[in-house]
């Protein structure tokens, strides 16, 4: 659950960045974090050293109505947090649930000022984490009690001798979105129980036994039920607050799972139908590339099909226009050549005479 870290990464970011200026200067931010946790961060000029963090987070509680303020034992946790550079003013700001009073310039060194912002931006974790870790405290020996975090998301808590079990019934509106969360929670469910010191998982897709009594819309379910089992060493000294983040904001991270392998699986789909459609495309190339050669081939036969009927017409044309010739020249006979001869008239010799011109 690394994305749903407990400390607010804005808040560190603000923070940094004004201890870090090299002038003096004012700030004033309001940002909301998870839909619903929202904070105010304040600081003057002509007062740097002290700024003020106010904070208003839905409380943990046995009923849907939401409360009002923090109880005392929370205040008392979170000043026993802050003590070294901090303190809790009232009462707070108006609006909001708890408002401390930051001051680092007792802290000389850049590692113990980023240290303290850390355990500033876990402040919704450490409120969260005292609430809960007092209302386990205060339950029977047997028993559950119905939670309120997330009025769409409510879960239940209940005692049993050595343990304490959190249980969350999974509701889902889609039916692709409970086909992944069954197979995350039977995996879930595996990997729980090869770790000696993490929380026993388990998934039932009928209420657990610690459930028996309670009313039947708050059991009623499509996703089954997913309970943790929680010891005594989960919830000691700093591993509280850690603990209850998680119990808190475990329906939130498995929404986050089912939208994250959605998207995934979407995403090698469509790369899959690229990878179907370019095979088809290039086979489709290919077989246009076949089918030209194949009509080239034909035109190459039928030329030269006509070249060799051309050569033989030419041939015999030359041999009739031969034949015609020989029938175009004169027919000798070889005897009609003294016959010829015999019958030749002499030529007769003329005499040239010298004439006179006259009056010469």
């Amino acid at each position: 659950m690394a994305f749903f870290n407990g400390g607010s990464r804005a808040l560190v970011e603000i923070l940094t960045r004004f201890q870090s200026a090299e002038r003096p200067m004012p700030v004033d931010h309001t940002f909301f974090e998870f839909g619903s946790v929202r904070y105010h961060v304040q600081a003057s000029a002509s007062d740097p050293e002290n700024v003020y963090l106010s904070i208003s987070t839905p409380s943990l509680s046995h009923e849907a109505s939401p409360s009002t303020g923090l109880p005392e034992f929370t205040l008392q946790e979170a000043t026993k947090m802050y003590h070294k550079f901090a303190e809790v003013v009232e009462p707070s700001k108006e609006g909001y649930a708890l408002t401390l009073k930051l001051n680092f310039s007792g802290l000389a060194r850049p590692k113990d000022r980023a240290r303290a912002v850390r355990q500033v931006s876990l402040l919704q974790s450490v409120i969260l984490g005292s609430q809960l870790k007092h209302l386990l405290g205060s339950l029977g020996s047997s028993g559950a009690t119905k939670l309120v975090y997330n009025h769409r998301d409510p879960f239940f808590v209940s005692r049993t001798p050595g343990k304490i079990s959190a249980i969350f019934p999974m509701r889902f509106r889609d039916d692709t979105d409970l086909a992944v969360a069954t197979s995350f929670f039977q995996e879930l469910q595996d990997a729980g129980s090869s770790y000696a010191r993490a929380p026993r998982c388990s998934w039932s897709a009928i209420p657990p036994p610690e459930l028996r009594g309670e009313p039947v819309h708050h059991l009623t379910t499509n996703g089954g039920f997913v309970s943790f089992d929680i010891f005594e060493r989960h919830v000691k000294r700093k591993r509280a607050a850690k603990t209850a983040w998680i119990l808190l904001n475990f329906q939130a991270y498995v929404k986050y799972h089912i939208k994250c392998t959605r998207n995934y699986i979407q995403s090698r789909m469509r790369k899959r139908q690229e990878t179907l459609a370019e095979v088809i495309l290039n086979a489709r190339l290919r077989g246009g590339d076949e089918k030209k050669k194949l009509q080239v081939r034909k035109k190459s036969k039928r030329r030269l099909f006509s070249l060799g009927k051309a050569k033989k017409l030419q041939k015999g044309l030359r041999a009739v226009m031969d034949g015609l010739r020989r029938l175009r020249q004169r027919i000798r006979v070889k005897a009609l050549d003294r016959f010829r001869r015999c019958f030749v008239m002499p030529k007769l010799a003329t005499k040239k005479h010298d004439y006179l011109r006259l009056g010469a």
